[in-house]
């Protein structure tokens, strides 16, 4: 049975055939790799800690989490421009330079020297990266049109939905067994992504239409170079509260201030050009705002919770990388089996009634992990805690976007859909800025922590006694902890004095994490628990809807 269209317009058949499926084959290609890169380095964070010191010391923690930071702040600087850019470059070409990109940031990631490289190849990896998603949404409604779309989301939901698991898992597996051709075993987290990309580039190739160049509106440079460097700066400067001690300190309210001056800035000149790079005018509409506001309450306040957790598992509890990936997949594997649900309820069902509920999921887990410690059973309180929090994960993402695009017309949904992105990115990088600096200052006020750690990557293979005394007096809390012990028994002592106060550093973290979901809860409170009436089609009859996927 076919469908008739209307004159003038594209017929598309009522069956998925095969051409459209080779194409959803390539947006899959893509978005596997982008949305691996977002959690695969999670795992690998205390590993840059030791080997990218350059001091044979160990980087502190809010230092290495700008890996996360950086890549998605990329993501949220280049997903404005992807639109303008596809108008300009065409789809298909667009599409094979930024997979090119991100393979190119992959290779250069894996052979960085240093941590600040590192951190600048994320970048541009981010960059790459950020630009999939939004492309492949756009290549695979033109391939599929409007009444195939809903079916394939279900393709397209399949890396999405599976990333917050075989992320870690994978890049755990790697960590602790890719030790080959030389390299540090971390490099291949990076370096699995070059054959992936050699096959979606060639997929890409030969699958994809060609399409020609037809530049549209104007690209706003002025607030791109506003909204990039002022994010950036602020959320430098609060990470840099770990390094100082007191935020009080030039280095952190210099760039702290200067980036609030630029994203001031940003904000009042966004309502000036024709095409603005946000169009934050959405935000008058309160049945928006408020979607928007929950958004980024939650995502800063998960997205941060979540990064501890594989280092808590391999820092505290002694357990290799590839472990740590499984034990956190508990939370991803709840949010797959809510997700769809939620999904469904948010057409029926007012999100007023959705999300408070996942929310509420959220901030019990937070507040329990607040009582973790050094021995806290894994099946009696870890992994249920995890399975709960990704239950409540899973109701509240894709309600919030439902309700939050219901309250725009046709022709706002795609600055819509672009702002509510940027707004979960940017709460993310807030969130592991924020967490990670945080963790960083709480274990700075207990010495015997970084002296331990040091201490052991010091020590390893000294015999000498005269070496030894040297090392304990430089780090005097350690021998505290070991004075008149035998060297034999110096790791067990040290694991048993450092092991809680390690403990006790996490925990104390999820009260932050704890405090901003409850917070956001209230404000999930405001929103709407009527029937929505959708606004989708008004003043464009023609418009076909926006699809739009969440990294």
């Amino acid at each position: 049975m076919s469908s008739t269209a209307p004159a003038g317009t594209q017929a598309y058949p009522e069956k998925i055939d095969a051409a459209v499926l080779k194409v959803a084959g390539v947006v899959v290609l893509g978005a596997i790799m982008s949305i691996l890169d977002i959690t695969v380095v999670n795992v690998a964070l205390p590993h840059f800690q030791t080997d990218l010191a350059t001091d044979g010391g160990r980087l502190d923690y809010s230092t290495v989490a700008w890996t996360v930071t950086g890549y998605t702040l990329a993501l949220a600087t280049v997903i404005p421009l992807t639109g303008w850019a596809a108008d300009r470059f065409g789809t298909k070409r667009l599409y094979l330079t930024a997979v090119a990109l991100f393979a190119l940031g992959s290779t250069l990631c894996a052979f960085a020297p240093t941590i600040e490289m590192l951190i600048a190849f994320r970048v541009l990896q981010g960059l790459g990266g950020g630009m999939l998603m939004p492309l492949g949404m756009t290549i695979m409604t033109r391939a599929a049109g409007p009444q195939r779309m809903g079916r394939l989301m279900a393709i397209l939901g399949i890396p999405m939905l599976l990333g917050p698991i075989g992320g870690p898992i994978l890049g755990g597996w790697l960590i602790d067994n890719a030790h080959w051709l030389g390299r540090p075993s971390w490099t291949w987290i990076f370096l699995i992504n070059l054959p992936i990309g050699a096959a979606a580039l060639v997929y890409a190739w030969v699958v994809l239409p060609k399409d020609s160049a037809v530049p549209s509106e104007s690209l706003d440079v002025v607030g791109l170079l506003l909204m990039s460097p002022g994010l950036a700066a602020f959320l430098y400067g609060i990470s840099s509260i770990a390094d100082t001690g007191t935020p009080a300190a030039t280095k952190v309210l210099a760039p702290a201030g200067i980036g609030i001056l630029f994203i001031g800035a940003f904000v009042w000149w966004s309502s000036k050009p024709a095409h603005p790079l946000l169009d934050l005018s959405l935000l008058r509409n309160r049945n928006f705002t408020i979607p928007a506001l929950t958004m980024f309450l939650f995502a800063a306040s998960f997205f941060g919770g979540l990064l501890l957790l594989p280092t808590y598992f391999q820092e505290v509890r002694g357990e290799n990388t590839f472990h740590a990936g499984l034990l956190i997949a508990p939370q991803g594997v709840g949010a797959l089996l809510t997700m769809p649900i939620a999904g469904a309820l948010a057409d029926r069902i007012p999100v007023g009634r959705i999300v408070p509920f996942g929310i509420a999921l959220i901030t019990g887990g937070m507040f329990a992990l607040t009582q973790m410690d050094e021995s806290s059973s894994y099946w009696g309180f870890l992994i249920p805690v995890l399975f709960v929090m990704g239950l409540g994960m899973g109701g509240t993402m894709m309600p919030l976007m439902t309700s939050a695009l219901k309250a725009l017309t046709a022709h706002q949904v795609a600055r819509g859909s672009t702002l509510l992105n940027i707004v979960q990115q940017v709460a993310s990088s807030f969130g592991v800025a924020l967490i990670s600096m945080l963790l960083t200052s709480g274990q700075k006020d207990h010495p015997i922590i970084t002296q331990a750690a040091e201490f052991g990557e010091k020590s390893a293979g000294v015999t000498d006694p005269g070496a030894v005394q040297e090392l304990l007096a430089r780090y005097p809390e350690v021998a505290k902890v070991v004075a008149g012990m035998d060297p034999t028994g110096w790791g067990d002592a040290l694991r048993r004095a450092v092991g809680p106060l390690v403990a006790e550093t996490f925990a104390s973290t999820y009260w932050v994490s704890g405090g901003l979901c409850a917070l956001t809860l209230v404000v999930a409170l405001f929103l709407p628990r009527k029937r929505e009436e959708s606004h989708l089609l008004d003043g464009d009859e023609d418009a076909e809807p926006v699809h739009v996927a969440m990294h």
